[in-house]
């Protein structure tokens, strides 16, 4: 019921074209159908692979049957390439530096919109390119502007947008969440600071109380804001929650439905879900749970239940699953390390970051029930960056190479 809920949201939207991180509402879930409910033994077919998008962790999109992706290239700079449905490189564009520290690949998955463009490069930097080509219509630097904080591993946000702004998280002791108008770049609001430093989660843009409320998350607290003018809803205080080790090192978007909110933090913190108050200005804790503490692959809420892996260490870890209402562990149980997960079509995809293995889940309460498995090969280091399906294709980045795979029925 809550997959079909999604999905009629997104039919009935009069704006529905727009393609972003972790698909259109950022839950994780793909309003794609028809697709296999059981791949062959040797996994679905491999449509086409590209092994030159150049270094990145960011998640592949497709707008208007066009495939976006970006990568590290000349160990500098980040580019945005576009391909067809085949695999044919149509343009690529360099549009920041990256990232100059640890894992310098290219982190920020692409928000595209109207034929617009929406990115933050490795350095800070919020462009804003044209569909056609990638010509730049405008660029702001926000962190530099506002004198933002970001964590000890940099820039992962990716630009949310509401009617009328792309939305940018700063941190630091000037503003929180700063508002550029999406055509000209006109700065429209800054929100005050509620103080930390930005986070590595991307916000996500829900509806409550009638109105539309951005969920950002800093170092130091969860933090409602209003989209039509930043003023401050609410703001409460996580990391008084955790111990020391990777404290407010939130990397996961918040999962959202009817007024709960669920956000989970890794390092063994717990996982909490909120309820934002009938009038929108306050948010109170329903539960804690101490096994979800997913560390950067995102969450899935199907049907009741919260799906996702769990962090033993930096390496390690198990996939789980967690009652919605209750904050009850249903299950935990190893398979291969932690990692990603995707659903479409009433299945979950999981995507294990250390070998590459991929599994065709089963949403099940009561244990975790593979269908199928395969491995990806090809590409470089760890396998970070999360799934995403679009036109009946599974697209799978690892490192420099995209694969796409055909899981259509």
């Amino acid at each position: 019921m809550l997959l079909l809920f999604t999905f009629l949201i997104l039919l009935l939207s009069p704006d529905n074209e727009i393609s972003q991180w972790r698909g259109a509402a950022r839950d994780g879930i793909y309003p794609e159908t028809g697709l296999l409910k059981k791949w062959p033994a040797e996994g679905p077919m491999l449509k086409f692979k590209i092994e030159t998008i150049g270094k990145g962790l960011s998640q592949p999109v497709v707008y208007k049957n066009v495939i976006y992706v970006t990568g590290l290239k000349s160990d500098t700079l980040d580019v945005i390439s576009a391909c067809d449905a085949n695999g044919k490189l149509l343009w690529e564009k360099t549009y920041s530096h990256a990232w100059s520290r640890s894992y310098p690949e290219s982190r920020g998955t692409p928000t595209i919109e109207n034929d617009r463009i929406y990115l933050v490069g490795g350095m800070g930097d919020l462009v804003c390119l044209d569909t056609n080509g990638g010509e730049e219509i405008w660029r702001k630097a926000p962190l530099k502007d506002f004198e933002g904080k970001n964590m000890h591993w940099g820039n992962v946000e990716s630009v949310l947008l509401t009617d009328e702004a792309a939305l940018y998280v700063t941190g630091g002791d000037q503003t929180t969440l700063v508002a550029y108008h999406k055509k000209t770049g006109k700065l429209l609001w800054k929100s005050k600071s509620m103080g930390g430093s930005k986070s590595y989660a991307s916000s996500s843009l829900v509806e409550w109380a009638g109105m539309k409320i951005v969920l950002v998350q800093t170092s130091n607290d969860l933090i409602g804001i209003d989209a039509a003018n930043g003023n401050i809803l609410w703001s409460h205080n996580t990391i008084q929650y955790h111990t020391d080790k990777g404290k407010g090192e939130a990397a996961n978007t918040p999962l959202f439905y009817r007024g709960d909110i669920f956000i989970t933090y890794g390092n063994q913190q717990p996982a909490m879900l909120f309820h934002i108050s009938d009038d929108g200005t306050s948010i109170s804790l329903k539960w804690k749970n101490e096994v979800l503490d997913t560390h950067h692959g995102g969450l899935v809420l199907l049907n009741g239940a919260i799906y996702g892996s769990t962090m033993l260490d930096n390496t390690r870890g198990n996939w789980a699953s967690v009652d919605w209402e209750t904050g009850k562990t249903n299950w935990e149980k190893p398979w291969f390390t932690k990692g990603s997960v995707i659903a479409a079509d009433g299945m979950l995809y999981f995507y294990e970051e250390k070998g590459g293995n991929v599994a065709l889940v089963k949403p099940d309460t009561n244990d975790l029930t593979i269908i199928s498995t395969f491995q990806v090969k090809g590409g470089e280091g760890p396998h970070w960056a999360h799934p995403s399906i679009y036109n009946k294709m599974l697209l799978i980045r690892h490192g420099s190479a995209l694969m796409a795979y055909d899981i259509g029925d």
